[in-house]
């Protein structure tokens, strides 16, 4: 079986290079007409040129591809208005959103300014949020969406001195969350990547010899499957050198502790609360 996205229009956020670039350039080999977007900055978010975005957009044209440029900034409503308007001018439509775009303002929280906490917000989380609701009328009018979100395993599982992006990605899974559920009756289906790659973003926080084998290219075949009609609704992908699988957040039975609870009765109960075995994913459409 071979996956094709003839007739599909995508935009992919960040994507003048590392992950982004292979996406880009993935979906436009198989049929994908795209925008690449990209600001063009420096990893702080600073600066910014449509070079590496133009860079991307000649290669898929010179591979017989159809893709245009946009250098607007995720973190910007007009910035992320421009790049779905872009898109809607050249081609019509939008079946595709890859939110991709990142930076980094690493420092442990102790020397960390709200600047950079916030600043890394907007972009990764805000940003992400930006450019989806430019899509999301233009899907749901259409029946058909696919939304890739890019969390990370800082977010998922924390790392030392990413306090700002830890936050900004684990909230991509919370907003993934709910649109899957509000996405759901339109066709419109979102999902995130958790990423491990080697790339301008990750360099000196993965070992170079470790880095041979995490090539930013092994995590575009997932990212494409969260694309396709047959992908997934609100599943959290984990990719690092062409190992993939599934991280989810569980719940187990836990203990009731009737209607006065102390908290004597917590601290004599916490093995068997914080007992996970059994613990399974909850569906939030069952709450009632």
């Amino acid at each position: 079986m071979s996956i094709s996205f003839k007739d599909k229009v995508a935009i992919v956020t960040g994507a003048g290079g590392g992950l982004g670039r292979c996406h880009a350039l993935e979906l436009a080999q198989r049929g994908a007409r795209v925008v690449v977007n990209d600001l063009g900055g420096a990893m702080d978010g600073t600066g910014g040129n449509s070079a590496a975005a133009e860079a991307v957009v000649e290669e898929i044209r010179a591979a017989g591809g159809e893709a245009i440029a946009n250098g607007g900034s995720v973190s910007d409503e007009q910035g992320a208005k421009s790049m779905v308007a872009a898109a809607m001018d050249k081609w019509g439509r939008v079946d595709i959103l890859i939110n991709n775009a990142g930076i980094l303002r690493d420092k442990s929280f102790a020397k960390m300014t709200i600047e950079d906490f916030r600043t890394v917000l907007d972009v990764h989380l805000i940003g992400s949020a930006m450019v989806t609701l430019a899509v999301w009328p233009i899907m749901r009018e259409q029946g058909f969406g696919r939304i890739v979100m890019t969390t990370s395993p800082s977010g998922l599982y924390g790392n030392f001195g990413q306090t700002n992006y830890g936050a900004a990605k684990l909230g991509l899974v919370g907003f993934m969350n709910t649109l899957k559920i509000e996405g759901a009756k339109y066709n419109i289906h979102t999902n995130a990547i958790a990423p491990v790659a080697m790339t301008r973003m990750t360099e000196g926080l993965i070992p170079e010899e470790a880095g041979k084998n995490l090539g930013p290219e092994l995590i575009t075949p997932g990212v494409l499957y969260l694309c396709t009609d047959d992908a997934p609704n609100g599943v959290i992908l984990q990719a690092a050198g062409g190992n993939f699988s599934v991280a989810c957040v569980v719940e187990n039975q836990g203990v009731n502790l009737g209607q006065d609870p102390s908290v004597e009765d917590v601290a004599a109960q916490w093995d068997k609360i914080a007992d996970l075995t059994g613990a399974k994913p909850r569906n939030m459409l069952q709450l009632g």
